[in-house]
């Protein structure tokens, strides 16, 4: 049994975690809808990119150019147009001390439907000069200007601990970055470039 467990049924009076995972379960106004039962269990996937060759490498060894990076001290910038008319532009930044990768997809409807942002939770770093690592934990925050923010993943996160692909310490970290984004989000009118400003990090897109 996934040592999680006790988090998705403590009682909504506990603090942190726990308390945060409790009160939106039974709530269902943050956790959104997750996929019907039957997806594989995966392991975290892992990217990687390379400013001076400017190119992505997927997790499955695929390498796709990307159009721009640039580096600033609270993280990397990623731009990748859109070369065929049904993919759509993509702008990235890759934020290690808030543990998210924030998205801005251009051009069609994206993964979650019309939305601000996309937050990937995960662990993104520079691993050597010019080449930073992206390791997502499978937790997604859709932000919508002016609206609560969704979370989606849990099951899946739960799920990859079960099977022994993330352990507990990862996935209470990977929780406790949700629950520090969603927080963040809503004490700053549910904007996320607001709250991240005020934590010293000044997002800039195309």
């Amino acid at each position: 049994m996934s040592a999680l467990v006790p988090l998705l049924v403590a009682a909504p009076t506990m603090t942190g975690i726990a308390g945060y995972m409790a009160r939106d379960l039974r709530s269902n106004n943050v956790i959104a809808p997750q996929d019907p039962p039957g997806n594989p269990v995966r392991r975290p996937a892992v990217e990687y990119f390379d400013l001076t060759d400017l190119t992505c490498t997927d997790s499955r060894g695929y390498i796709t150019q990307v159009d721009r990076c640039h580096r600033e001290p609270w993280g990397l910038y990623v731009s990748r147009a859109a070369d065929q008319p049904k993919r759509r532009h993509t702008e990235i930044w890759l934020l290690p001390d808030p543990g998210i990768r924030a998205t801005r997809e251009h051009g069609r409807e994206a993964r979650f439907g019309n939305h601000d942002y996309r937050l990937d939770i995960g662990e993104f770093c520079e691993v050597t000069p010019k080449r930073w690592r992206a390791v997502d934990l499978y937790l997604d925050i859709v932000v919508r200007q002016g609206r609560p923010a969704e979370l989606h993943g849990a099951e899946q996160l739960l799920a990859a601990h079960a099977a022994g692909f993330v352990d507990a310490a990862r996935a209470r970290w990977a929780f406790d970055r949700a629950t520090a984004v969603v927080d963040g989000c809503a004490s700053h009118g549910h904007d996320v470039e607001q709250w991240l400003a005020s934590e010293g990090i000044a997002l800039t897109w195309m």
